[in-house]
This record gives C-alpha cells, structure tokens and sequence, in this order.
C-alpha cells in the first residue's frame, strides 16, 4: 500500500484498506503497525475489525487481518 501524506483521514484510510481484491474476497491483507497507529490509532483499528467480523494479528510490526469470519488458529 501506498504511503499517505498526514493528515490522511481515518474514513478514507478504512474504505482503501477493505476495498483491496484480497479483503473483497475474503482474504488477507497486511498492513504496518505504525501505519495503522499513525492513521487510525488501535482502538478505532480494533472496533473497525470487530464490527467486520474479522480477525487480525500482530506479528514483527505488521498487521495481519483475515477478512472474513472464519475461525483463526495459530499452528506453532
């Protein structure tokens, strides 16, 4: 994903991340951790997640988030 100019609004930031092929199709997108924080902040992050259905994890300064509802489970 492109890098944004500041100040880049949270709603424009949320519609561009879930409007991605692999999110419309139920897949994975990653973004990083200081993005998402610098734009969105976690708490809005996490309630924009939830209110999807979705899963995300944190892993080495990124986001992982499984756009759909299906179950996560972490092998090893």
């Amino acid at each position: 994903m492109q890098n944004f100019p500041e100040p880049f609004p949270p709603e424009i930031y949320i519609r561009h991340m879930f409007s991605s092929k692999a999110a419309k199709d139920g897949g994975v997108i990653r973004r990083k951790v200081r993005d998402i924080e610098r734009i969105l902040g976690r708490s809005l992050f996490e309630h924009e997640i939830k209110r999807r259905g979705y899963h995300a994890i944190e892993n080495g300064g990124q986001f992982i988030i499984f756009c759909n509802n299906q179950a996560v489970k972490v092998i090893c």
